[in-house]
């Protein structure tokens, strides 16, 4: 039974953790990041752009030189390549007009080849000489302006506009009689300045160009389980404050290869809630929406169903064991083993309200009586349970525990005659309390480590439950950092 509980139990919990509507429809997930979290994000970028924009090549340079008596001097600069970038500052804002970055104080290393030639009416015959140079650019400083919008479920980036500009450039010469001209190769500072402030502009519009593709490669359903999976389209277009970047995904399951077809409802959720006194990365919510879908997926695929064979007490599944609460059972089938065929019979209720979800679990109870190879139901119970479930998160693990609040009974049918129902759900209650609820509390206590995402997760997170909302509020970290629990 309990292999069969806990994935529904772990996805109703569990929603959070993962990535076809109208325009004009609310998200049902919302994740709004913080500048903490967008300085995190901004240093992710610029991390993986100082190794994504280099080896950078640079066009050939020349040029002619006139130096007294000896004439007119060739000289070429070729194989001009920045080997490595190094950012010292950075600062990412975000407003009506964009996603902002800026960079300053980084540096750059170059290497090339140089050349010269001439000949004068001292020496008949070409002079030439070649070699290689270091060039260091100190004081770079790049500036971009990023959009990002919504296109058919998809986030669209955009370089709205990108500069780049060179400070101080030195360069050393190696090989040759080298010390002789590094006066002339002084003369190409500002054309290779100029190189650079072109080349990079080029490449980071290259780079923008493939993470726009990645992004729109993204998938809009993500699979949870076998059977569910979460719709992450993403619903309007982002949000820019001075002090947040908000996104919306449709968020609700569904039945695998089937589209989720969302409903229209109003914002409820208060500012109040907010993380940034906890000084968090990001705010994730939940609208209860998402609880009812993944509720719903698994009733339609028929996987609220247990068979209970086996319980701390064997005798209770054995029609003596009842011989004094239903008597005319164990006359027609004395000491026979008995099942327990448990079936919700609808989509059970959940409702997020304040630091719990309120569940109410409409479910038949079969009695099973097993006779040599064939299994004989004899009576159904209809059964209501009432719960509340309190999420909880420790280290990077998923916590929880479930409080059974209330159980009502009555008899659907029964070929056994008349039962005393106030007996059977005396008994039933106790089972559920003393057997059912310590076995899943104990799974929950231990808790369900939370996915990554390419190697980084949650971190410091808690959940706080509102009127049909959850939110999480946590910090992203490299997943080594954590304590697993």
């Amino acid at each position: 039974m309990a292999s069969s509980i806990f994935p529904l139990l772990i996805l109703i919990l569990f929603a959070f953790s993962c990535d076809r509507v109208q325009s004009h429809e609310e998200g049902h997930i919302t994740a709004e990041i913080s500048n903490k979290g967008l300085d995190f994000l901004k240093d992710l970028l610029i991390e993986k752009a100082e190794s994504s924009l280099v080896p950078l090549e640079l066009p050939k340079i020349e040029k002619s030189v006139k130096i007294p008596v000896v004439g007119s001097v060739q000289m070429v600069l070729s194989n001009i390549v920045i080997e490595r970038i190094d950012v010292t500052s950075s600062t990412v804002k975000t407003g009506d007009s964009g996603i902002v970055i800026d960079v300053s104080g980084a540096t750059a290393n170059l290497s090339m080849n140089w050349k010269y030639s001439y000949s004068t009416w001292l020496v008949p015959i070409s002079v030439s000489d070649k070699g290689n140079a270091t060039v260091q650019v100190e004081g770079l400083e790049v500036g971009l302006s990023l959009s990002l919008k919504t296109v058919n479920g998809s986030l669209k980036l955009s370089l709205l506009e990108c500069g780049c500009n060179v400070n101080d450039i030195s360069i050393k010469l190696d090989g040759g009689a080298s010390w002789l001209y590094q006066g002339l190769i002084d003369a190409f500072e500002g054309k290779i300045g100029s190189a650079v402030e072109n080349a990079v502009p080029k490449k980071i519009k290259d780079v923008t160009v493939k993470l726009d593709s990645v992004l729109q490669s993204l998938p809009k359903e993500v699979p949870v389980t076998n059977i569910a999976e979460l719709n992450v389209t993403f619903v309007d277009d982002p949000e820019l404050s001075e002090s947040s970047l908000d996104l919306e995904v449709d968020g609700l399951f569904s039945a695998k290869h089937e589209a989720a077809l969302s409903s229209h409802y109003y914002r409820l959720l208060q500012d109040s809630f907010s993380c940034k006194e906890a000084d968090k990365m990001v705010k994730i919510s939940l609208q209860e929406n998402v609880l009812k879908s993944a509720s719903s997926v698994y009733f339609e695929a028929n996987k609220m169903h247990w068979i209970v064979d086996k319980v701390p007490d064997q005798s209770l599944l054995n029609t003596a064991g009842w011989r004094f609460i239903i008597p005319q059972l164990y006359k027609m089938y004395p000491n026979h083993d008995m099942n327990l065929n448990l079936s919700v019979s609808s989509p059970p209720i959940l409702n997020v309200e304040k630091q719990q979800i309120k569940a109410k679990i409409p479910l038949d109870v079969v009695i099973d009586v097993l006779d040599v190879e064939e299994v004989i139901p004899v009576a159904c119970i209809s059964t209501v349970i009432s719960a509340s479930v309190s999420p909880e998160i420790s280290g990077n693990a998923l916590t929880g525990y479930v409080k059974l609040n209330d159980i009502t009974m009555s008899l659907k049918w029964s070929k056994i005659g008349n039962l005393h129902m106030n007996l059977i759900k005396m008994l039933l209650s106790t089972t559920l309390r003393t057997v059912v609820l310590p076995y899943v509390n104990l799974k929950l206590s231990n808790g369900y480590q939370i996915p990554v995402f390419h190697g980084y997760g949650l971190q410091d997170a808690h959940i706080l439950c509102t009127d049909s909302w959850m939110v999480i509020c946590s910090d992203v970290a490299p997943v080594k950092q954590f304590n697993l629990i």
